[in-house]
């Protein structure tokens, strides 16, 4: 714990942990960090600042409610906890841009997180999450969504709304299907759909055009259809770890396609259009059944 002398200066920038021994003007807090502090609660000193705190860190305590919320915040930071809930009072963080819950227990999130119009980034990977809210839906400036391992089965039939959405990290779910509403994230650069329950490519991705990595290994994948190349502006396409036998002449499609990884799969041959891959620096073709490499590699 530090102490904190200010004489002259009126505001504090950086990450501070404030003790009980201010002296001087009330000083202007924006940024408190209480990470690695083995605390079980929330400190009471930090509603001290609650008017002008704008970025909390409570990473790696022990930590298994929130008692309250400070309506200033614009980041969340509370990581590696033992939260098992997300309280309903978190709907009046109205100016919250980043949350990280991630490596906590929570099950679901509560459904007047729409409430939460200013978020951009949500980390929320390693917690026991089996679906999303209706309301999750309505967080219309999310940017980047990372929910990797965790319980999803599916998500909202409308989860298409999201449409300024870049990076969507959907890693170690149970994921079999994908809304066709998915089609409007016209904005979806990064999707990640690597170790779910795929046995076909969803036909929404052919229509996600400005899609430039893709992660669809450790899925049952047994064919890569050719609407993969629709995909111009595709760079990475993982389908590792797959039961795939045929890949579709129309990869040609994927014109901008830098790493090609086809690891562990059951290919028997590779079609010739994978020599028109101009700008392929990158070919994974291990652990697979093939004799022979089309000569248009060369």
């Amino acid at each position: 714990v530090c102490c904190l002398e200010m004489t002259t200066k009126r505001k504090i920038i950086g990450r501070l942990v404030p003790c009980r021994c201010f002296r001087g003007e009330e000083e202007i807090v924006s940024v408190l960090d209480y990470s690695h502090c083995g605390l079980q609660q929330v400190p009471k000193e930090v509603f001290n600042f609650e008017r002008t705190l704008e970025e909390l860190y409570l990473d790696a305590n022990q930590i298994e409610e929130l008692p309250k919320v400070i309506a200033a915040l614009r980041k969340l930071s509370i990581p590696d906890n033992d939260l098992s809930s997300l309280p309903t009072t978190i709907a009046s963080l109205v100016n919250l841009r980043e949350l990280d819950i991630s490596k906590n227990g929570i099950q679901d999130f509560p459904e007047n997180i729409k409430c939460c119009k200013c978020l951009t980034i949500i980390e929320a990977s390693v917690n026991p999450v089996s679906k999303l809210p209706d309301g999750f839906t309505q967080l219309l400036n999310l940017t980047q969504l990372y929910l990797n391992d965790a319980f999803l089965e599916f998500l909202p039939a409308n989860f298409g709304r999201l449409v300024k959405l870049r990076i969507l990290e959907l890693r170690e779910n149970h994921l079999k299907t994908l809304p066709k509403s998915m089609h409007k994230l016209t904005q979806l650069e990064r999707l990640d759909l690597g170790n779910n329950e795929f046995s076909e490519l969803p036909e929404v991705l052919e229509q996600i055009q400005n899609l430039k990595e893709l992660w669809m290994d450790n899925n049952s994948l047994q064919v890569l259809p050719g609407s993969i190349g629709k995909l111009k502006q595709l760079v990475y396409l993982d389908v590792s770890k797959n039961r795939i036998e045929t890949v579709d002449l129309d990869i040609s499609g994927c014109e901008g396609l830098e790493d090609l990884l086809l690891s562990s799969n059951m290919l028997q041959q590779l079609p010739d259009s994978i020599g028109l891959l101009k700008r392929l620096t990158t070919l994974k073709v291990d652990d697979n059944q093939l004799t022979i490499l089309p000569n248009a590699i060369g």
